[in-house]
């Protein structure tokens, strides 16, 4: 089951960024916010996602905590087709995982791969790798944004310049959203550039 304390995400009370950190930690201090009775509202965001959080804060702290890796279990991503084969390992050398299976090339890319060091299937499988990370940084970069942009039409959806923001978000243009972001409150500007850019925010606030 995930572990909560892997899990990172942001808590927010009315505007100001409550705590940002685990599962656990940020879980404690929104049950601390609602016993000493904060009149605004108190919302959770996952980190990885931008999606908002529940959480179940009924009983001690202790029983808070007891409830999170079920949380975490509803929040992880799910595996991916690779990891879904490849299930546990046990002791022992690992499998390599290799497959068998018909490529159709042209005759000059035959000539071609003939001559690549390490023969045709090593150099098939380094071309593929690096596609795979060309397009794991494009794939990132759009997760980035989407993530950014469900935080912000939760947190600043009747904010001035969110329209525009929300197009500058998507065009990849960091300037143009910092110029339309300039008058949202500080804590929901820096989350924002944060989950967008990946800009650093220091771990649970006091």
């Amino acid at each position: 089951m995930p572990d909560p304390f892997a899990t990172s995400c942001t808590a927010f009370e009315g505007p100001r960024r409550l705590a940002s950190g685990s599962l656990s930690e940020v879980a404690l201090a929104v049950k601390a916010a609602v016993d000493r009775g904060s009149l605004q509202p108190l919302l959770v965001f996952d980190d990885a996602s931008g999606q908002a959080i529940d959480f179940d804060l009924r009983g001690t702290k202790a029983n808070v905590i007891a409830r999170l890796p079920a949380l975490a279990a509803q929040l992880a991503p799910p595996q991916t087709e690779e990891e879904t084969a490849a299930g546990p390992r046990g002791k022992g050398r690992p499998k390599l995982g290799v497959i068998a299976r018909e490529v159709t090339l042209l005759p000059r890319h035959w000539d071609w791969l003939a001559v690549q060091q390490g023969g045709a299937s090593a150099t098939l499988r380094r071309l593929v790798e690096q596609a795979r990370r060309a397009g794991s940084a494009s794939q990132q970069r759009r997760m980035a944004r989407e993530t950014a942009y469900r935080f912000i039409s939760a947190m600043a959806g009747n904010l001035a310049g969110f329209e525009e923001a929300t197009r500058a978000l998507f065009a990849d243009d960091r300037p143009r959203m910092e110029a339309h972001i300039a008058t949202w409150p500080q804590d929901i500007r820096d989350h924002t550039l944060r989950l967008a850019w990946g800009d650093h925010v220091p771990s649970t606030e006091a």
